[in-house]
């Protein structure tokens, strides 16, 4: 039998954290051993809840019962053989822990925005106070995007995994065939158009969040600023002035639907758009080409899919492209699972359908 592996989960208090929680304790592979699921640190172990009193819909998923949260401690993680340790856990906090996670022995599995951009000017955004240190850039430089359908190789042998942002997913899964065969005019600019349900912005409630402005309502916000646009800019191998993002604040618990919008740089049919994308994702079992369908949320809502379609102009030059996916799952603790597969060469799909 093969060894069995050892988890801990930082984190697990917020959406992404529970959508985590449910995917690993009905794991295949990790039946028998269940992850370790971790307070603050400090905290002491009489204040810890039960994980199903911080999440009651945990209640009958294999075991959940029975486990508390547990005190946060290094030594003990070691000394308890943890090979592997997921942080759904603020930027900031990342940034400590995962050198620390390193130095400990474990791999990491990060779904926050800490290490996903090498670009140190696409970093200010997060004004990180570690920024420049000579252990924050080797972590930088050891860290790999964790999008499977890009880098599955590279995500194999890692470390880190930095799995990336929801909005980054959807766009990055939607234009990456076209632009790598090289079908996109770029200088005529691609237009992304994305919207997200509340979900998106975290469990911490804020004004922008808050039920009387969200619902029966939808905003703009983060225009020319939003922290996935390096993402966008570093994985697509675009430049700022190449590509235009505008996230909206969608009326709904989860979901987003990308709508892109591009031109061609000759015309080209119908059938040989189908055919990039048919043959970029051949292998890709998280991906589901509609070809010329427009996908809709309610299709990928508590699915680790993400769905793709288009619509070619009469003109055979203008494309738009419609992306969508749940961003608890493809946009974070999804893909998170897919990058721990892939770690320990199992089935990518494995656990999530």
């Amino acid at each position: 039998m093969a060894q069995p592996v050892n988890i801990a989960v930082a984190g697990v208090s917020g959406y992404a954290g529970l959508e985590l929680a449910r995917l690993l304790l009905r794991h295949p592979r990790l039946k028998g051993t269940p992850p370790i699921f971790l307070g603050r640190p400090g905290e002491q172990e009489s204040a810890l809840p039960l994980l199903t009193e911080l999440h009651p819909q945990l209640g009958n998923n294999n075991g959940a019962r029975r486990l508390s949260l547990e005190p946060f401690d290094w030594h003990d993680l070691r000394a308890r053989g943890v090979d592997l340790l997921f942080l759904a856990t603020p930027h900031e906090q990342s940034r400590e822990w995962v050198p620390q996670a390193i130095e400990n022995g474990m791999k990491v599995i990060d779904l926050s925005g800490a290490w996903r951009l090498q670009n140190a000017a696409n970093r200010a955004i997060y004004r990180f106070a570690d920024e420049g240190e000579v252990t924050a850039a080797a972590m930088q430089e050891e860290a790999v995007y964790g999008m499977p359908e890009l880098h599955r190789d590279a995500v194999r042998d890692a470390r880190i995994v930095a799995n990336p942002g929801c909005y980054a997913t959807s766009i990055i899964l939607a234009l990456a065939p076209l632009i790598r065969a090289g079908f996109i005019n770029l200088d005529h600019g691609i237009v992304c158009d994305s919207k997200s349900g509340v979900s998106g912005a975290g469990k911490a409630p804020t004004a922008a969040t808050h039920f009387m402005n969200a619902a029966d309502n939808l905003s703009a916000y983060g225009v020319f600023n939003h922290r996935h646009t390096g993402e966008l800019l570093e994985q697509l191998h675009l430049t700022a002035e190449q590509i235009t993002f505008t996230p909206h604040l969608l009326p709904i618990p989860r979901g987003i639907l990308s709508t892109i919008y591009l031109e061609l740089n000759s015309k080209r049919t119908a059938d040989k758009i189908d055919h990039c994308y048919r043959e970029f994702y051949a292998s890709s079992p998280m991906v589901r080409w509609y070809g010329r369908r427009l996908p809709q949320i309610q299709y990928v809502a508590h699915t680790n899919f993400c769905d793709i379609g288009f619509e070619l102009a009469p003109d055979s030059r203008r494309v738009v492209l419609v992306s969508c996916l749940d961003n608890l799952l493809k946009g974070a603790a999804g893909q998170a699972v897919q990058n721990m597969n892939l770690l320990y060469g199992w089935e990518e799909s494995e656990g999530l359908l």
